[in-house]
């Protein structure tokens, strides 16, 4: 199963009071690993052409280490289909360095036309696995 990187650096806006990763941000940087993997272009052309987009169905998220200001992480994603309607995402988060990840999520992520009606994945692309 081919493993996907995504590079996220740690702002100040990142954080909260104390200076750790409030932990909303952690689902955004899972969003935007999702994104690189998918393909912003390919993402956009499925919406203006066919009205085609990707929805989040569940996510669990385990947090076991915060990350902090300055922090660089990389979030890992790893797809896999569940069933001709959704894909299972494992998305860690490694802090450097790390001997084990900070944030372990499991996403389940289907495919809905504008009128949020399900499709099949295999209808519109095929999953890069």
């Amino acid at each position: 199963m081919k493993q996907y990187h995504f590079p996220v650096q740690v702002y100040y806006e990142d954080t909260d009071h104390s200076g750790v990763v409030y932990y909303a941000n952690y689902l955004k940087y899972m969003e935007r690993a999702r994104e690189e993997v998918l393909g912003v272009d390919l993402l956009i052309k499925l919406w203006e052409e066919q009205q085609i987009g990707f929805a989040v169905y569940s996510v669990n998220v385990k947090y076991t280490n915060s990350a902090i200001f300055g922090d660089r992480l990389d979030v890992r994603t790893t797809f896999k289909m569940d069933s001709p309607y959704r894909a299972i995402l494992t998305q860690d988060i490694w802090k450097e360095n790390a001997t084990k990840p900070a944030i372990t999520g499991i996403i389940e992520l289907i495919c809905i036309d504008k009128n949020n009606r399900l499709l099949a994945f295999e209808e519109v692309m095929a999953i890069p696995v």
